[in-house]
């Protein structure tokens, strides 16, 4: 299993939110290239990436910050936030993001996240995020009528690389990972699936890891910041055998 530590950004800097809510913000780091280094020096293998702004704005917003990341880093990095149209996605592999995170888009243009992930193998993931069951768009701000297992499903044989499921009730709230909801989610596809949202502990990493289903990896955020996980302990959970 792959541990992915965060970096969202906001307004240039590294920040944690709350459920997803802009206005509670605390910001960890004003230099999201040396927090990408520390990372890396850490010892992880991947970085996830999110531009918050852009998720609202539609566009991507922090492409400064997002430049001055893959430049300072040698690890592999998957950036979500504001990806809509097949110039962006274009645009950011080009530019040396390992694979793009498509959110809103796959609910509103699912057929452009099919063609790039054919045309892209292996560099196309698809960000499902949910509250009360129901999958949240356009920075978690509108809720869609549709379920995280049906969206997914309409990607299965598409080529999608994996899916980034948050539950945005537990994300940042340190409340605990929800398993279940993830666990249903892996077992209804074939699609491999990234655990994100309320990690609190290596504990969490550990039951995600022992839940029985084929769980790809966990984006570890604020449990990290606040040294509640540290790197080590994250990156070793990670690397035990299924009990």
């Amino acid at each position: 299993m792959i541990i992915f530590p965060a970096i969202d950004l906001k307004d240039g800097r590294c920040v944690r939110l709350r459920q997803g809510d802009m206005a509670q913000a605390t910001v960890f780091n004003d230099d999201p290239a040396a927090q990408a280094r520390d990372f890396e020096a850490a010892g992880f293998e991947w970085l996830h990436l999110v531009d918050l702004n852009g998720a609202f704005a539609g566009r991507s917003v922090n492409a400064s910050a997002i430049r001055s990341i893959i430049a300072a880093i040698k690890i592999p990095l998957q950036l979500g936030g504001g990806i809509r149209d097949r110039d962006a996605i274009e645009q950011w592999l080009a530019a040396g993001v390992a694979r793009v995170i498509l959110g809103t888009v796959a609910v509103s243009n699912p057929t452009l996240v099919a063609d790039a992930a054919r045309a892209h193998p292996g560099r196309i993931a698809v960000g499902i995020d949910a509250r009360n069951g129901k999958v949240a768009v356009k920075g978690w701000a509108e809720e869609a009528s549709i379920s995280a297992p049906e969206l997914a499903r309409q990607f299965e044989g598409a080529g999608v690389t994996a899916i980034i499921f948050t539950d945005i009730s537990r994300d940042g709230m340190m409340a605990g990972a929800n398993v279940d909801s993830t666990m249903a989610l892996a077992q209804a596809v074939s699609i491999p699936v990234i655990a994100s949202g309320g990690v609190n502990g290596v504990q969490d990493i550990d039951r995600l890891r022992d839940c029985g289903a084929p769980i790809e990896g966990v984006v570890v955020g604020r449990a990290l910041y606040d040294g509640r996980i540290t790197p080590r302990e994250a990156i070793e959970a990670a690397r035990l055998k299924s009990k």
